[in-house]
């Protein structure tokens, strides 16, 4: 039972910062007011806790508590958080328009990553998204996921915009780890309709994939960004 609580005070935290009600360098409620709120051992409340510092959603300080600190989490487009995230930090006005999905399907011929046996089985969910930043397309984006124990993905919203939130608060995955090859490339037709440039103009194209908490999952995605407002970079801490 007290497993189940932990998990459960785990997620509540980890919904009231992504939310915004814990901000960034917030000190969270000190393991006995949440053991006397929740009605849980201050044990169970330091499970969850440490498995949120595990996650990157706080930081613990001998003396003071535990503290908010999402930086590590916003990084350049480069890199392996998500756009929502990369971009949540700033005032730009952010735009995300699904043009597909998530919808279950098989994986396309030639798939840009070699599968496993177990992944070409199942299929995968397919989700089309451009993303915008002050009206201005950015990134067009396909990604591919798993049908590898997600009950309902294809019915599920995504929170707040972020496939990788939606991931973490309804399934419990965390991306942890990224493969990624970058290249610049020509924008055909098509790509130069969806990121409102010229046709032939360069372009980056990233093919990724995503390591996440549980194991033998993956997420795929294969990006375009378009350069032309923003320069495209990454950043680590």
């Amino acid at each position: 039972m007290e497993t189940f609580k932990y998990r459960e005070l785990q997620h509540l935290l980890k919904s009231q910062i992504i939310k915004g009600v814990y901000k960034e360098g917030d000190l969270l409620p000190s393991e006995n007011v949440l053991s006397s709120e929740h009605e849980m051992t201050r044990a169970t409340v330091r499970q969850a806790l440490q498995k949120m510092e595990d996650d990157g959603y706080i930081i613990k300080r001998k003396g003071k508590g535990s503290i908010v600190n999402l930086k590590k989490k916003r990084l350049g487009l480069l890199s392996f958080k998500g756009f929502s995230e990369v971009i949540s930090h700033t005032d730009d006005k952010v735009n995300n328009q699904i043009l597909e999905g998530p919808a279950l399907q098989n994986w396309p011929e030639d798939f840009f990553y070699t599968l496993s046996e177990a992944e070409s089985k199942v299929g995968c969910y397919f989700l089309h998204r451009l993303r915008l930043i002050n009206q201005s397309p950015i990134m067009l984006e396909y990604t591919y996921i798993p049908n590898m124990d997600l009950p309902k993905f294809a019915e599920t919203k995504l929170v707040n915009d972020s496939l990788f939130t939606t991931l973490a608060l309804n399934f419990d995955i965390e991306i942890i780890s990224m493969d990624q090859e970058v290249r610049a490339i020509k924008a055909d037709e098509e790509l130069a309709a969806f990121l409102e440039i010229g046709i032939g103009e360069p372009i980056l194209h990233a093919y990724r994939k995503y390591g996440t908490s549980r194991k033998d999952l993956f997420v795929y995605s294969s990006l375009f960004f378009n350069t032309d407002s923003y320069a495209i970079g990454s950043y680590f801490q």
